[in-house]
């Protein structure tokens, strides 16, 4: 279903990756001292990740795993989709966590532990690739890349507005 919009509507994933990179240092400023808040996103983005990866197709697949090295671009929509999707997650466990790189390291691992599980239950119809597994995780590094900047500019803010108040 989500595949077929996809295809239908190529533009949407880009626009959605390039939308969240604009809004990210904003919203991550805004998220980084609401950690309950943060908290429960992050709990929607991981159970909105499994449902994606994990919903059944309906199909029965032969082959287990792929080994491919595609790198994802914007015109081919479901490795540029596989990107978008680890995003909020990660992003979200770095603003939570206040550790980009180990959010990342996480997202790498868990795309693994995804491609595995997918290999491991043929019954779900869904194909294990390695391609699938490269762009979760460079979505997983921008991701903790976007979280930086949100740490750094909230910093930045919270400095200068620490030196505002001792010039008074």
């Amino acid at each position: 279903m989500l595949a077929t919009f996809l295809v239908q509507y190529p533009w949407v994933a880009p626009v959605a990756l390039l939308g969240f990179a604009l809004v990210s240092p904003f919203t991550g400023w805004w998220l980084l001292p609401r950690r309950r808040v943060t908290g429960a996103l992050l709990i929607a983005a991981v159970v909105a990740v499994l449902a994606f990866v994990f919903f059944p197709t309906g199909r029965t697949l032969t082959v287990s795993c792929q080994v491919e090295w595609v790198l994802p671009v914007p015109g081919v929509v479901e490795p540029f989709a596989n990107v978008v999707l680890f995003v909020p997650a990660v992003f979200l466990a770095a603003l939570l966590t206040r550790r980009p790189l180990t959010a990342a390291a996480f997202g790498v691992v868990g795309a693994a532990l995804i491609e595995a599980m997918q290999a491991l239950l043929p019954t779900l119809g869904r194909s294990c690739s390695t391609g699938d597994w490269l762009a979760n995780s460079i979505g997983a590094l921008i991701a903790a890349g976007l979280a930086w900047i949100a740490r750094a500019s909230a910093a930045r803010v919270a400095h200068a507005r620490q030196r505002r108040g001792a010039l008074t």
